[in-house]
C-alpha cells in the first residue's frame, strides 16, 4: 500500500483511486490515464473550490491523444506522391542554381523538415482569396521558399524557366531568394526572412482583421492568419515580444506554427535543454492555446505499451542536442543510446529491427498528426494558438544533411546523395537522368494533378498570391478642402498642430473618413491628439467596461469596439506593425486604408528601421509622422530625444518619400499630394515620412508659384532686399525661422540681400539630381536633363541650414549651381536646454548663419576678413568652444 498523508480521512478509498489509475496505465498507457484525469477535472464544479495546479510544461508527448484524432480527410497515398515530387523539385531548383557557379546560395534543409506540414495546410486548410472569402493570410517561413515555388510549378503557376532562374532576378524572369513582395508583386504577400518580423506582423495583422470587422468595414471573421516560424527564430525579441497582446486581444484568428527541427543556422537551438518545453511554458503562460505535435503514429503502440511510464520519462529528460544526434545516426545507435537507458524501454523495442526503430517518425512528418493539430487549432475560440511541430532538419536527405549541424549551409549534393533522395521518396525519375537534375511534373490527366487542383479549388483557389493594386476605389479630397491651412495663420502655431488639423479635415470628409487609421504609441497627448479620443474613439475589441477617470472632461479617454484610433501602448514596434497591416490592406484585403502613425521622430527609423524596410518590400502605402523632430526643437528632453538623423535613415529606403515642412500650407500640400499618389489612379507603391515640430511661430500663406516646388523639394520663399542680392540661403523645417532672421540681419547690418529658399525635401532633390545624372550619362546624344534644384537656384554663394546632420543637406551639393556651397547642421549628441541656446550650441542660429554667409562671400572677394572677425566679436561667437560633433 502507498504511503498516505496523516490528513487522509479515508486511506482505503485513496488506495482504490491509485490502483485504478495504475490499472489504466498498465492496460491502456499513460495517454489514456492523462485523458481520464483531464476529463474528470472538467466535471468538478468551480464553486466546490477544488483546485488543480497546472504545470507550465506537460509531458513530451502529443497534446491530442490518439482517441481524439479526427479521421484524415484526404488520400494519404496520393498526397505522399505529390509531396515527394515537391520535395524533389525544391532540391533540384537549388542544385541547378548552384551548378551555374554564380555563388547564388540557396537553402535545402529547412523546407525538407517542414514539407509535410505545408502540404497538409495546402490540401486542407489554406483558404484562398475569392469573391466569397477574404482568404487566409500566410506568413511563410523565409528559408522554405524553394518548396513553395516547387508547389506553384506543379500547379502550373510558375514555369521551368522561372525555376531555372532561382535567385537570378535581374532580367525579370527569376524567382526571389525569399518571400519578397517588391520583387514578386503578384506572388508573395509578406516579407519574412528578416527573422522575428513575421511573428509580430502576424499578430498585428490578425488584430487589424478584427479591427476591420468590429468597425463594420469588412467581413473578416472567416479569415485566419498563419505564421510559419522556426524554433531558432523564436529567440528574436520580436518573435515573443507581443505574444501577451495576442492573448489579451483574444486573437482566435491567429495560428503560429513553429517548425521545431531543433536547429539554428549553425547548431542546436537549445542543445542543453528543450526548446519545445520552453516555448510551451512561455506561450501557455501568456494565455495561448499550445498544441504539441511531438511523435508520429509509429510511436502510438509503444506509448500504449509503456505501462511503467519510463518511455515518457525518457522522452521528457532527453535533451534536444541528443535528439538531433539520434537523427544524424541510425537505428542501432538509437536503440543503444536512447532506448537503452532503461530496462523497461529496452524491453519495449526488443522485437523491433534497427530499421523499424530508425523509422519511428516525429510528429511534424506525420500528416495525420499534423491534420489533427490544425483541425483543433481552427476550432479554438477566444485565444491564439501555437502549434509546436517536432521535425528533423534536412529530413530525408540522409548522410548529406539529416540532423547535422551543417544542414543549413548544404547547397550541393553529389550523385550518390541525389540517388538516395530519389529512392527515399520514390521519385519517378530514371537513374540515367539524375545527372541532368530533372524536374518532375504531373500530366494533366494524372490522378495526382487532378487531386492537387481539386483540393485547391475546394479551398477557393491558389496561394500565395498577391493583389498589386486595389479595385475598391474611393473619392479623394481636393486641395481646397485644406483652404484654412493655405492662408496665413494669424496665430503662432506648430506644424504638429497643423497636422492634427489636417487629420480633422480628413475625418470630416464623408468619402474617406472611415478609411483613416490614426496610430499612436501612447503619446497622443504629446502631439495634441487627445481631442480625437471622444470624437472617434480608441479601438478596443471589448469596448470600455470601466468608467474612465476623466469621464467628465470633453476629451476623456474613450475606448470603443468601433473605435478608430489604434493605441498600441509604449510599443513602437507594435504600432509600426499595426501601421504596416493598415498600409497594405489595399493588397491583403482589396480594401485600402489610410494609416497615419504618429511618433517621436527619434523613436522611429532608429528603433524599428528593420520593420520600415520591410514596409518598403511589402509595398506599403501610408503616412509616417515623425513628431517633435530635429535636434533643437524639443527643448529640455536631451540626448535620447534629439533627432538629427531620422531623415538620413529614411533616405535609405528607396520608396520612402520624406519631407521636412516648415509651414501649414507646405504640410497640407504634401499630405494632399501623398493621397493622390498612393490612393489615386496611379497607385504608386510609396509611403511618406513627414516630420513635424512642436515649435510655435507665425506661418505665411501660399503663393501660386510654390505648389510644384513644395512637392519636388524646394521653392523660393522670398527676396530679402530688392537690390544687392549676393547670397542664397536654404532652410528646412523650423530652422527656416533662423534663416529668415539671418537674412534680415545681413540686410540691416551689412547691406547684403538674400534669396531665401524653403527646402521641404533635400532627399527628393538629391534623388531627382541622381536620376538626371544617370539619364545624361546613358543618353549622351539627347538633350540633357537639368535637376530641379539646379533650375530653381542661381550661381550666387549658397548656405543650407537644417536641424539635422550636415550629411542631410550635403547630398544635394553636386546639383547646386552656386559658386560656393556651405552646410550647417547639428552633428553630435543632443543636449537639454532652450531652443535658443541649443541652436547657438550647434551653430545653426541666425548669428552663425550670418558668419557662414560672410565666410562664403569672403571666398569670392565680396567681403574682407576683418568684417568676419568683427562679426564674430559682435555676435559673441565662442571660437574656442569644442566642436559639438566631438563634445
Amino acid at each position: 500500500m502507498a504511503e498516505f498523508s496523516s490528513n487522509d480521512i479515508d486511506p482505503i478509498e485513496t488506495e482504490d483511486w491509485i490502483q485504478a489509475i495504475k490499472s489504466v496505465i498498465r492496460e491502456d498507457g499513460l495517454e489514456r490515464a492523462n485523458f481520464i484525469i483531464n476529463t474528470v477535472k472538467k466535471y468538478v464544479p468551480y464553486k466546490n473550490k477544488v483546485v488543480f495546479k497546472k504545470c507550465a510544461i506537460s509531458n513530451y508527448v502529443n497534446t491530442i491523444p490518439v482517441e481524439e484524432e479526427p479521421n484524415y480527410p484526404g488520400d494519404l497515398f496520393i498526397e505522399q506522391k505529390i509531396r515527394s515530387v515537391i520535395r524533389w523539385n525544391a532540391i533540384m531548383m537549388v542544385l541547378r542554381a548552384s551548378k551555374k557557379n554564380l555563388d547564388l546560395g540557396g537553402h535545402l534543409s529547412s523546407f525538407q523538415s517542414a514539407a509535410t506540414i505545408y502540404e497538409v495546410c495546402f490540401n486542407h486548410f489554406f483558404h484562398a482569396t475569392n469573391e466569397n472569402n477574404g482568404g487566409d493570410l500566410v506568413y511563410f517561413q523565409g528559408h522554405i521558399s524553394p518548396g513553395i515555388y516547387s508547389r506553384a510549378f506543379i500547379e502550373d503557376r510558375l514555369t521551368q524557366k522561372q525555376l531555372d532562374n532561382f535567385r537570378q532576378e535581374i532580367d525579370g524572369i527569376g524567382l526571389s531568394s525569399y518571400p519578397h513582395p517588391k520583387l514578386m508583386p503578384n506572388f508573395w504577400q509578406f516579407p519574412t526572412v528578416s527573422m522575428g518580423l513575421g511573428p509580430i506582423c502576424a499578430i498585428y495583422q490578425a488584430k487589424f482583421l478584427k479591427y476591420l470587422e468590429h468597425r463594420n468595414l469588412k467581413c473578416t471573421n472567416n479569415q485566419k492568419v498563419y505564421a510559419f516560424l522556426g524554433d531558432g527564430e523564436m529567440d528574436e525579441p520580436e518573435s515573443k515580444g507581443a505574444i501577451s497582446i495576442a492573448a489579451r486581444e483574444k486573437l482566435d484568428n491567429l495560428i503560429f506554427i513553429v517548425n521545431c527541427n531543433l536547429q539554428r543556422l549553425d547548431g542546436p537551438v537549445i542543445g542543453n535543454g528543450k526548446v519545445i518545453d520552453e516555448l510551451e511554458s512561455v506561450f501557455k503562460g501568456c494565455g495561448w492555446k499550445v498544441i504539441k505535435v511531438i511523435w508520429g503514429s509509429k510511436w502510438d503502440s509503444l506509448l500504449k505499451k509503456d505501462v511503467s511510464g519510463k518511455l515518457i520519462k525518457l522522452m521528457n529528460e532527453t535533451l534536444d542536442g541528443d535528439y538531433q544526434t539520434f537523427k544524424s545516426k541510425n537505428g542501432a545507435y538509437i536503440r543503444k543510446y536512447f532506448f537503452g537507458k532503461y530496462l523497461e524501454t529496452q524491453e519495449l523495442v526488443k522485437d523491433m529491427s534497427d530499421d523499424q526503430i530508425w523509422n519511428l517518425d516525429r510528429g511534424g512528418h506525420d500528416p495525420k498528426k499534423i491534420y489533427a493539430a490544425l483541425s483543433k487549432a481552427n476550432s479554438i475560440v477566444g485565444k491564439p494558438v501555437i502549434i509546436l511541430m517536432h521535425t528533423v532538419k534536412g529530413y530525408g536527405m540522409g548522410d548529406i544533411a539529416e540532423g547535422k549541424n551543417i544542414a543549413h549551409q548544404i547547397k550541393k549534393i553529389d550523385i550518390k546523395g541525389i540517388t538516395y533522395i530519389k529512392n527515399r521518396f520514390k521519385v519517378p525519375v530514371e537513374e540515367n537522368e539524375l545527372k541532368y537534375l530533372p524536374y518532375v511534373s504531373f500530366d494533366a490527366n494524372s490522378i495526382e494533378y487532378k487531386y492537387l487542383h481539386a483540393r485547391r479549388k475546394k479551398l477557393g483557389g491558389y496561394l500565395p498570391i498577391r493583389l498589386s493594386n486595389f479595385t475598391n476605389f474611393f473619392t479623394l479630397p481636393k486641395l481646397d478642402e485644406f483652404s484654412t491651412l493655405l492662408t496665413e495663420q494669424k496665430k503662432e502655431i506648430s506644424t504638429t498642430i497643423v497636422f492634427i488639423r489636417i487629420l480633422n479635415i480628413l475625418l470630416r470628409n464623408s468619402f474617406i473618413k472611415d478609411r483613416i487609421v490614426p496610430i499612436i504609441a501612447d503619446e497622443a497627448r504629446t502631439f495634441g491628439m487627445e481631442g480625437l479620443f471622444r470624437k472617434i474613439g480608441i479601438y478596443n475589441f471589448i469596448g470600455q467596461k470601466y468608467t474612465p477617470q476623466d469621464k467628465e472632461l470633453l476629451a476623456y479617454y474613450k475606448e470603443d469596439k468601433k473605435g478608430q484610433i489604434l493605441q498600441e501602448g509604449i510599443n513602437e514596434l507594435g504600432a509600426a506593425a499595426s501601421w504596416l497591416a493598415a498600409a497594405t490592406s489595399y493588397s491583403t484585403n482589396n480594401f485600402p486604408m489610410i494609416p497615419f502613425y504618429i511618433f517621436y521622430s527619434m523613436f522611429g527609423f532608429q528603433r524599428i528601421g528593420d520593420l520600415f524596410w520591410a514596409a518598403g518590400d511589402q509595398q506599403a502605402r501610408g503616412f509616417l509622422i515623425g513628431g517633435t523632430s530635429g535636434k533643437t526643437t524639443l527643448n529640455g528632453e536631451g540626448l535620447q530625444h534629439g533627432d538629427g538623423h531620422s531623415h538620413i535613415q529614411a533616405l535609405t529606403i528607396p520608396n520612402c518619400i520624406s519631407y521636412n515642412p516648415a509651414y501649414a500650407y507646405e504640410l497640407a500640400v504634401i499630405v494632399h499630394d501623398g493621397l493622390q499618389r498612393m490612393y489615386g489612379p496611379s497607385q504608386e507603391n510609396i509611403y511618406y515620412y513627414i516630420t513635424t515640430m512642436n515649435e510655435n511661430y507665425v506661418m505665411p500663406g501660399i503663393s501660386k508659384n510654390m505648389y510644384e516646388g513644395i512637392c519636388k523639394g524646394i521653392y523660393k520663399l522670398k527676396h530679402v532686399g530688392k537690390k544687392n542680392v549676393k547670397v542664397q540661403i536654404m532652410g528646412s523645417g523650423s530652422i527656416l525661422q533662423c534663416v529668415c532672421r539671418a537674412a534680415e540681419i545681413l540686410l540691416e547690418e551689412y547691406d547684403i540681400g538674400s534669396d531665401v529658399y524653403s527646402v521641404t525635401s533635400f532627399t527628393e532633390l538629391a534623388r531627382n539630381g541622381q536620376d538626371c545624372d544617370r539619364w545624361n550619362l546613358l543618353h549622351p546624344t539627347q538633350e540633357k536633363k537639368v535637376p530641379f534644384v539646379t533650375k530653381i537656384m542661381n550661381k550666387l554663394p549658397a548656405i543650407a541650414v537644417t536641424d539635422y546632420m550636415k550629411l542631410f543637406s550635403e547630398q544635394v551639393r553636386a546639383y547646386i549651381p552656386a559658386v560656393t556651397y556651405r552646410v550647417l547642421g547639428t552633428d553630435g549628441f543632443g543636449r537639454s536646454d532652450s531652443r535658443k541656446n541649443l541652436r547657438r550650441y550647434f551653430e545653426i542660429d541666425e548669428y552663425h548663419i550670418v558668419i557662414a554667409v560672410l565666410g562664403e562671400l569672403e571666398k569670392i572677394g565680396d567681403v574682407d576678413k576683418n568684417t568676419i572677425v568683427n562679426a564674430i566679436s559682435k555676435f559673441k561667437i565662442d571660437i574656442n568652444k569644442v566642436n559639438p560633433r566631438l563634445a
